[in-house]
């Protein structure tokens, strides 16, 4: 009887589970299906400008509040955007049609009016979210046969002048024609959401007698079948003038299906330009891998064969090149506590990128999933904190280090607390400015928490495995005396050839760059998560390559400093990373306001600073293994 209640228990547990694996849907992203008059909950998120880059919240200016503003969970990633997602007035029934409803009357004063007309300067636009859609405006294209284009929220409103004045007006959007797209299933007769449109309007409503509720306007009336098409008598924006709000919804039914219903807003035009990106990039690494092979196989192989037979001939006291300085490669560098701290960091930031890579490719961090890309990029660095801490303590117990708590303390702390007191510094400024960007003190004490709870315990227990481990044995030894490097030749100086070793890994990446760039400043989504997992391992190899070319020839002029400088050679193209931001800011940017500058190329310096750990990282450790790899296969007496 028990077995067969067991057998029971594990057939129901296999039914479940063949049921789950049908209908797994990413956290807040499972479908929902609406029947005729169900209702919708309209809500709205934040006002956004790409002129000062700085979020409001929607209720900062005296749009109609509904009876009780309620504040949607947010999780970690949106808040960090400034994503302030709260409940509307906006009353909304599946598949009935709603004309001229009025939402609201307001009398603007002084300080209210210059509020909008601020707004509608930067050209602040309106965020809304239906089912999880944004609410977006379609834009046609001046050729009919190119698809529409959708512009991410509304205009809150525009500037302008009456015909035969010279005077600037401003005008605000007070009726909006949202048009809901939804896929019916047959069967049930439940429709499922695929698209949130809106065409925004701005007119001088009008009405007969007194203000009450119950008053129909002349302007835009459902009984005679009136409604707003176009903007020729525009509201104005001006201190002691009433504007009433009002709106339009119609229901369209599409056979865009619930799963593809992300497709109209990630339409991308330019398929062409990333291909041509990556085949770009493929040119450097076909030459720059050419160059390698010609090392290792030629050069190296003629060395080591001449090395290996001169051992037997007098020839061998004549010796040049990258043998001579064999009781020398392998001293440890100056400043080698700090180089063991940059590489853990760097290993943090490798681990962190692939696995968000691989995620992100997967689908798992697509732009559904709000702020989900920056949340799982914050948790895998505090994760990956073990790898930093055990990098950084074998490659400290290699150079005969004792100390490794103190290595393990640093790794933890030095490069978060830089970043830490950038961003603490442009939060200060984004709070000056009263911006729902500004990260509240909860979160502010999370990012703490995640930092000195989970980081530096982890960074700790990885240095300590770390330095468990035997240390990496030296293929040759080191000569108690340093030898004299010679005079080197113009192009082999140190700064010169460290600025040359950040160009290509630079070039294979900038077309990307640009992509990522624009979807950050511009408001616009980065998906094509693909094409970025390419170009990133093409940058990883890039960066190793052009370091082992560079320290080849380093070793073949008798300068045995290479440690740092391969660390530096593909980490100065951090450098030039940042000099296409300031260059991006100047020419495709319309930023005016001084504290908006401020914040981008705050930005702009963190990630630079991130990106030359990472590229830095992976420059030293190509260059550690080819020099092991040539010194253990020479005959050193």
């Amino acid at each position: 009887m028990e077995s067969r209640s067991r057998s029971m228990l594990s057939a129901i547990l296999f039914m479940f589970m063949i049921h789950g694996s049908h209908c797994f849907y990413l956290p807040g992203v499972a479908p929902e299906d609406f029947q005729k008059g169900h209702p919708l909950k309209v809500k709205v998120n934040k006002l956004t400008s790409i002129k000062t880059q700085l979020p409001y919240s929607y209720y900062s200016l005296p749009f109609c509040p509904p009876k009780k503003i309620v504040d949607s969970a947010e999780n970690l990633g949106e808040v960090l955007r400034g994503d302030r997602i709260e409940n509307s007035p906006y009353v909304f029934k599946m598949r009935e049609p709603q004309m001229c409803a009025v939402l609201c009357r307001i009398t603007l004063d002084t300080k209210t009016a210059k509020q909008f007309k601020e707004k509608i300067d930067d050209e602040y636009r309106v965020n809304m979210i239906l089912d999880n859609l944004p609410l977006v405006v379609p834009i046609r294209r001046l050729d009919h046969d190119s698809p529409t284009v959708y512009q991410l929220g509304y205009h809150i409103g525009l500037k302008g002048q009456y015909s035969g004045s010279k005077e600037e007006k401003y005008f605000v959007h007070n009726h909006l024609a949202f048009t809901v797209k939804y896929h019916r299933d047959l069967q049930t007769d439940s429709a499922r959401i695929v698209g949130f449109e809106v065409k925004p309007y701005s007119i001088k409503h009008e009405y007969e007698g007194k203000w009450s509720e119950n008053t129909r306007l002349t302007t835009c009336d459902p009984h005679t079948k009136r409604t707003v098409v176009n903007s020729n008598t525009p509201q104005e924006v001006e201190a002691k003038k009433e504007i009433i709000l009002t709106y339009d919804v119609e229901y369209q039914e599409s056979d865009v299906k619930w799963a593809s219903r992300w497709d109209a807003y990630l339409l991308m035009s330019d398929d062409q330009i990333h291909w041509f990106s990556i085949v770009n990039s493929l040119m450097i690494v076909l030459f720059l891998s050419g160059m390698v092979a010609m090392i290792m196989l030629r050069t190296l192989y003629r060395d080591i064969s001449k090395y290996n037979e001169l051992e037997t001939q007098e020839e061998a006291q004549e010796e040049t090149g990258w043998k001579l300085v064999h009781g020398d490669v392998f001293r440890p560098p100056s400043n080698s506590d700090m180089l063991c701290v940059y590489v853990g960091t760097g290993v943090q930031f490798l681990g962190m990128i692939l696995v968000t890579m691989i995620f992100a490719v997967l689908g798992f961090l697509s732009p559904s999933n709000r702020g989900g890309l920056m949340t799982a990029m914050l948790l895998l660095w505090v994760f990956m904190g073990i790898f930093a801490g055990y990098a950084s303590a074998r490659l400290y117990k290699m150079f005969k280090g004792a100390e490794w708590k103190k290595i393990a303390l640093r790794t933890a702390f030095m490069f978060p607390a830089i970043v830490f007191a950038i961003f603490f510094v442009l939060n200060a400024l984004i709070w000056g400015q009263k911006s729902s960007g500004a990260v509240p003190f909860g979160t502010m004490f999370a990012l703490v928490f995640l930092w000195f709870g989970i980081s530096v315990p982890l960074v700790y227990v990885g240095g300590y495995v770390g330095f468990k481990k035997p240390a990496i044995e030296d293929p040759v030894k080191t000569n108690k005396i340093p030898r004299q490097i010679p005079q080197q030749a113009w192009y082999m100086n140190p700064v010169f050839s460290i600025m040359i070793g950040g160009i290509l890994p630079f070039g294979a990446v900038f077309i990307e760059l640009f992509f990522i760039l624009t979807s950050i400043w511009l408001n616009q989504f980065y998906y094509i998560f693909g094409f970025l997992f390419l170009v990133f391992i093409i940058l990883l190899i890039t960066c190793a390559e052009i370091t082992i070319v560079l320290c080849y020839f380093q070793l073949c002029s008798e300068d045995y400093l290479w440690w740092w400088r391969s660390y530096l050679t593909s980490g100065s193209s951090a450098l030039y990373l940042f000099l296409y931001a300031t260059f991006y800011f100047f020419t495709k940017l319309e930023i005016t306001k001084l504290v908006s500058g401020l914040l981008y190329f705050g930005y702009m310096l963190i990630a630079s600073y991130a990106f030359f750990v990472l590229t830095g990282t992976i420059g030293f450790y190509a260059c550690f293994w080819f020099t092991r790899l040539i010194y253990s296969s020479v005959k050193i007496d």
